[in-house]
């Protein structure tokens, strides 16, 4: 199973990136799903998350800025990142609650995309 992100980059302060993150592999079914984000040297925070029901969780530094999505289809998370502020620069990871067969579930996380917000 892997967890692919992508939609990183650079923009101006005020700009909008979107982050996707798509898991593929051979799996039964994903629980929550989720945005994290880490600058070096701190831990990793919880920006966002949303449950297969698509009710939905927000870091305060998110809410009214960022809105978090998913396609079931495509197990497939999003990120939709309005007002960009210089403060939002870090890498910012996605992570997925996978199940397998027998109701095991593990937790895997994306390889990380850099968002950075130009003054």
């Amino acid at each position: 199973v892997q967890l692919q992100a992508s939609g990183g980059g650079l923009v101006q302060a005020g700009g909008s990136l979107r982050l996707s993150c798509a898991a593929s592999g051979s799996f039964f079914s994903i629980r929550d799903m989720g945005w994290y984000r880490q600058a070096p040297g701190k831990q990793r925070e919880l920006v966002a998350a949303i449950t297969s029901g698509g009710s939905t969780n927000y870091a305060d530094s998110a809410k009214g800025r960022f809105t978090i999505s998913r396609d079931n289809a495509k197990n497939t998370v999003y990120l939709q990142m309005n007002s960009l502020k210089p403060e939002d620069t870090d890498v910012y990871y996605c992570n997925a609650d996978i199940g397998f067969p027998g109701s095991y579930y593990y937790d895997y996380w994306g390889q990380g995309t850099l968002v950075t917000v130009s003054s």
